[in-house]
């Protein structure tokens, strides 16, 4: 199977490195020249722009910021949905409003492009060792055609439903993270603030039910300072403002969301903008004047 791959950062250079070591016959583009030449140099065959991509591939996935992205790069003047084969399928891993998804898969359907929506969950080391949760929405057919070819990025594959169905599931995903994350840092402010250290509260209840995923990635990396970027501040601000426009759209309420996209608003005024999102306990520290620490 040829595969195009548009998109080679913090996530899609792991992803694409996952595919050429399951033997994939794999053709890359990024704007960034660089990145480019690294997963060449892993055995893909670099493009010289997009469109080249699509040139005989079965799929063409993105891995792109967002919507406006995802829709320039498929649609737009040199978009490549123009070049792909009739009966070739597009799967778009970007993070996007369902909305989108839904509008992109309907003019692609006029090139006789099948679409799946297939966003990620996991950050960066899940990229890297393959294990990322996939959520898939799109035809049934489709889907049992190219999840194997997934798997080799994730442990987990779901089809959640039609086009679209991926990108809602992902939102309602982004949603429990973003909110885990504030409650661990509310938490463990509180606990150091009455004189119970953060490490003993983490190793006390991340065995019981207050235990999460979420925190034992990101209980550690605020003990240790570290917010070197696995999913940066401002990529959530992105996807909460999907997740604030997707529930106007059905009437949903969604308050705590709300609330935590306030959060991230000021540490991205802050300069965070680009640190992991484990920054938010800055927000709690600038409140209470307390610096979390082991």
């Amino acid at each position: 199977m040829k595969i195009g791959m548009i998109g080679l950062g913090i996530m899609g250079k792991p992803m694409a490195r996952n595919l050429l070591k399951a033997g994939y016959d794999l053709c890359v583009f990024d704007v960034n020249p660089a990145v480019v030449a690294e997963v060449a140099a892993a055995g893909a065959t670099a493009a010289a722009n997009a469109r080249e991509t699509a040139k005989n591939a079965e799929v063409v996935l993105t891995m792109l910021p967002n919507s406006p992205h995802v829709r320039s790069v498929m649609l737009g003047k040199d978009g490549v949905g123009a070049v792909m084969e009739r009966g070739a399928t597009f799967i778009d891993m970007s993070s996007i409003n369902p909305i989108d998804s839904r509008e992109i898969a309907a003019e692609l359907a006029g090139y006789g492009i099948e679409m799946l929506d297939a966003p990620v969950s996991g950050g960066e080391p899940k990229a890297i060792d393959g294990t990322l949760s996939i959520m898939v929405g799109g035809k049934l057919e489709v889907f049992h055609k190219y999840r194997e070819m997934l798997s080799h990025m994730g442990a987990s594959v779901v089809r959640c439903g039609e086009v679209g169905a991926g990108n809602v599931t992902k939102l309602c995903n982004q949603v429990i993270v973003a909110i885990n994350i504030a409650a661990l840092s509310e938490a463990l402010t509180l606990g150091q603030l009455a004189g119970v250290a953060p490490e003993a509260i983490f190793e006390a209840i991340r065995g019981g039910l207050a235990g999460s995923t979420v925190m034992n990635a990101k209980a550690p990396m605020m003990m240790d300072r570290d917010f070197k970027p696995g999913f940066r501040i401002d990529l959530h601000i992105k996807d909460l403002n999907n997740v604030l426009d997707a529930a106007k759209s059905v009437d949903a309420p969604v308050p705590l969301t709300a609330q935590v996209m306030e959060m991230m608003k000021v540490l991205h005024k802050d300069g965070e903008g680009i640190s992991d999102h484990s920054v938010l306990v800055k927000f709690y520290e600038k409140l209470s004047g307390e610096e979390i620490h082991r």
